[in-house]
């Protein structure tokens, strides 16, 4: 049975009357790397740090180059003679920090963001209420940690521009010999070192601006659109707006433990903070680096480079939410292909070889070459972004002027000049690669990079068929007939040739194979390779590993073993921002996006069997015992946004109207197809519900709707 509804209410996702969105403390950590980073695609620092960084700004050459140091001039903390109480708030729900200060006689707050809608302007904003009226004047103490200079940048002073001081400065190496060396402007808005409310006054603001840009007049441009902003009263609504309509589009929350709903909560939110979110910004999108914007110094863990960790991890979540935030990826990679077709040529090889370690050019930054040489699974993992990307959207454009034709033919010749044959087995070989679990150098067939290379020949074949393109017929051979390790007596797939049961690994590696890459096996092979390999895990090993994990047993009904292993990642989350390390005792990367996603895709794909498919959008809801209800709002396919309910026995859905952020041009009319064979028509507007079970969201073969009815 199923049933139509004109309206759906869905449940209150806790009955607790604390917003799960913010998140306050009376101290900052400890550890100062865990302070909350502030990012918006373009710009992003963490709260008070004296330095920031602008994406796509690069500075040394090779493997030296790292993020460029930018100075901060919000690197300011409050403080008063008077004692009182202290709060830090992370508003998640409107990318806001504050820190107030609460004595008998005043109210003090310090408000920071990275400008939503406008991304290339940082605020903080300075507000005091008298609590107890006197003529006494009130002066708040502004301690700054701002110096105008880098290590990175040589800086000099311009003019000052409507009140706001200016200095400028070009990167002081190229990432490649004779490359650009890119310019930083920095306008703002100066800051004393003291505020002085007038005496018999009640409240006082102040606000300060930071414009950042690639050229003067572009700095210039934006620290006006600033200052009009705070002429007209909507620097900061305008702000709350574009977050506003973020998580309008896309939420995920359960009815069960608050943990995990503030897990959730702040997942999205730093990696939504990672994406653009508008075409405004002066510089085109650099890609998510592990740490997202607000780490990538020259100290730092990986150097604000892009990885696999954008495609695999931090992608999937996004793309099925917003495909145009997901589009940003894609781009970034389609800048790289001439770096990606010289790193193929150094190696004496055809085609695309995506850099390892990415920065701008795309040729590999990598500071050890073995990395560089042989991870050459990051080119599957490119193309298989590409793959979901026209699944959920249908959008041929971005293969044709596009020019993501390019990069998945291009990647599909590098795998025909890779590969080895070997007359023994009458199979294709790949010699000398590290896998995704990186104990190991040099081996011979890794399965994931095996597996994902043969994913990324079949999609280029059928991306070949449906543009009228002729294909190499190396192409089809070798996808044919490339080595998938197994091994039939003990019905699993080792890790690479060679490769002896119980040796340790470090992190998911074979057990991707079942999730994302939908490699089909049996059930107990599926099993064998979870069970395998969990038990030689290094428990320290990124924090994106037990995710996979989970998803694997929640494919095999297992709900209770695979919400222990979710457990697991809640170690890697530090308080009181929800800031993850990349190792749950704290050491390496943070603010570790890549864990994030991969916890994220844990509950978004594995809670509802969500698999982005040729065919369709399948789902296979299962739900562990300690979650009530799991709420999906804003699922994006074929144009279409989606809101999800799963509670006990029943699955709802309703197909929004309007289509919010459609990925192509107009929206296809889908239909509920279950395995039961009930095919139910989702009406805009309207919500259906039937029984949990497996199922697909297809096109009807009626085509669009026609929203005029």
């Amino acid at each position: 049975m199923f049933t139509f509804g004109r309206r759906w209410n869905s449940p209150r996702m806790t009955s607790d009357p604390v917003d799960l969105y913010i998140f306050t403390s009376d101290t900052l950590p400890s550890d100062p790397r865990f302070m909350p980073p502030l990012t918006n695609g373009l710009l992003g620092w963490s709260v008070f740090n004296r330095v920031m960084h602008m994406g796509g700004v690069y500075n040394g050459e090779g493997g030296a180059c790292h993020r460029a140091n930018i100075p901060c001039p919000l690197a300011v903390q409050m403080k008063t003679e008077e004692v009182g109480q202290h709060m830090y708030k992370l508003d998640m729900r409107s990318g806001i920090f504050s820190h107030t200060i609460v004595t008998p006689h005043v109210e003090i707050s310090q408000v920071l963001y990275a400008h939503r809608q406008h991304s290339n302007i940082l605020v903080m904003e300075v507000f005091l209420k008298r609590l107890v009226l006197s003529a006494e004047p009130i002066t708040i103490q502004l301690e700054s940690f701002f110096n105008p200079q880098s290590d990175d940048i040589t800086f000099q002073n311009a003019p000052d521009y409507k009140g706001g001081r200016h200095i400028f400065g070009q990167t002081l190496s190229s990432e490649i010999p004779g490359g650009i060396r890119p310019f930083v402007h920095l306008i703002w808005t100066p800051i004393a070192s003291s505020l002085t409310h007038p005496p018999d006054q009640s409240q006082s603001s102040w606000v300060f601006l930071v414009a950042v840009a690639n050229t003067s007049e572009n700095a210039q441009s934006y620290f006006d659109t600033g200052l009009e902003l705070i002429v007209t009263g909507d620097l900061r609504p305008s702000h709350l707006r574009s977050w506003a309509e973020l998580w309008m589009g896309s939420s995920i929350e359960v009815v069960g433990p608050e943990t995990l709903n503030r897990a959730l909560i702040g997942c999205m939110f730093y990696l939504l903070s990672a994406f653009p979110s508008s075409s405004e910004a002066t510089s085109p999108f650099g890609g998510v680096s592990p740490g997202g914007l607000s780490t990538g110094s020259k100290e730092e863990d990986y150097h604000g480079h892009v990885f696999w960790d954008q495609d695999t991890w931090m992608y999937p979540g996004i793309a099925l939410f917003y495909p145009s935030l997901a589009k940003a990826v894609l781009e970034y990679r389609v800048k790289t292909i001439e770096g990606a077709q010289a790193n193929a040529q150094q190696m004496g090889f055809k085609g695309l070889k995506f850099a390892w370690e990415s920065a701008v050019t795309g040729q590999d930054v990598c500071p050890v070459d073995i990395y560089a040489e042989q991870e050459i699974h990051i080119n599957g993992d490119v193309v298989f972004a590409f793959e979901q990307y026209f699944y959920l959207t249908q959008d041929l454009e971005m293969f044709k002027e596009g020019r993501g034709s390019e990069v998945v033919w291009g990647v599909a010749d590098y795998w025909v000049s890779r590969v080895t044959w070997d007359p023994t087995d009458q199979q294709y070989h790949m010699k000398g690669v590290i896998p995704p679990d990186e104990y190991y150098f040099t081996v011979d067939n890794s399965v994931f990079t095996n597996a994902v290379a043969q994913r990324s020949l079949r999609f280029a074949l059928e991306l070949a068929s449906l543009l009228a393109q002729p294909a190499p017929p190396e192409w089809q051979e070798v996808s044919d007939k490339i080595k998938i390790p197994f091994d039939p007596k003990l019905q699993y797939h080792p890790e690479f040739d060679g490769y002896m049961q119980g040796t340790k690994v470090k992190q998911a590696d074979t057990v991707l194979l079942g999730y994302p890459l939908g490699i089909p096996m049996t059930s107990e092979v599926r099993r064998n390779d979870l069970e395998i390999y969990e038990a030689v895990t290094n428990p320290l090993g990124p924090a994106m590993t037990w995710g996979m994990f989970a998803v694997g047993w929640l494919e095999l009904g297992e709900t209770e073993k695979a919400q222990q292993l979710l457990q697991k990642c809640f170690k890697n989350i530090q308080k009181p921002f929800q800031v993850w390390s990349e190792s749950s005792d704290g050491s390496g990367c943070v603010n570790f996006l890549t864990g994030m996603g991969g916890f994220l895709q844990a509950v978004l794909f594995g809670y509802t069997g969500f698999r982005v498919q040729k065919e369709g959008l399948a789902f296979a809801p299962l739900l562990p015992r300690e979650v009530d209800a799991l709420n999906v709002k804003g699922v994006s396919y074929l144009g279409n946004k989606m809101d999800w309910l799963i509670k006990g026995e029943e699955v709802s859905v309703m197909v929004r109207k309007p289509a919010e952020d459609s990925g192509s041009k107009e929206p296809y009319a889908l239909e509920v197809v279950l395995n039961t064979g009930t095919t139910i028509p989702l009406i805009p507007g309207q919500s259906v519900t039937f029984p949990r079970q497996p199922g697909q969201i297809r096109k009807q073969n009626s085509g669009s709707y026609c929203w005029l009815l």
